[in-house]
């Protein structure tokens, strides 16, 4: 995965879509450049000052825009991060049995949006699945660090396998299907949440 690239990604196994219709990325505005436009103020971009580049660059891009498909699917433009993960966790829990989010390797955005996955998950916000693609071992650490928790007490046994850890991409799609609510999750009312 390219650096910068968000690695939590919602997986939809039941949708009738295939190909490319089937993966719809969300992305912040921030994100976005749009190739010929010039700051309002003139100053530098982060790229022209040496630091990280924008994660797309499009020849234009307008906010709650669908970017046109492309062989890696479709992408909307949202407002801010928050938009970001409310309308990924609508898009997963609306989809079907077996629906849920899936981790690849990647940075603190990643973990950040793990762990609030898993959070809501334990909240009783949500109950579909939270799968670690631990391709090489990338997840291993983490996966250690749960363990820890649920041995110092921090985290019960039940709410310890709230993660599930896939070793290849097959593992994917059945881990979410076979995904089990831990019994030691928060009976708590969220209403339209």
């Amino acid at each position: 995965m390219a650096e910068n690239q968000p690695a939590v990604i919602c997986v939809l196994p039941w949708s009738p879509l295939s190909g490319p219709k089937a993966v719809h990325g969300v992305i912040p505005r921030a994100l976005v450049k749009v190739s010929g436009k010039s700051t309002e103020n003139g100053t530098p971009t982060p790229d022209e000052k040496g630091g990280k580049a924008a994660e797309r660059v499009l020849p234009q891009a307008e906010e709650g825009e669908e970017i046109p498909e492309s062989e890696y699917g479709v992408t909307t433009i949202v407002h801010d991060m928050h938009t970001r993960k409310r309308l990924m966790a609508t898009m997963v829990l609306e989809g079907g049995p077996g629906s849920g989010f899936v981790s690849l390797a990647g940075g603190f955005g990643t973990i950040e949006e793990v762990m609030e996955m898993t959070t809501w998950n334990q909240l009783g916000i949500h109950r579909v699945g939270v799968v670690l693609l631990n391709i090489n071992g990338y997840w291993d650490g983490l996966l250690a660090w749960v363990r820890n928790a649920v041995e110092q007490g921090f985290i019960s046994r039940e709410n310890g396998s709230i993660l599930a850890e896939a070793h290849n991409v097959e593992e994917v799609v059945p881990k979410l299907v076979e995904y089990q609510c831990s019994c030691d999750r928060y009976q708590l009312n969220w209403g339209e949440e």
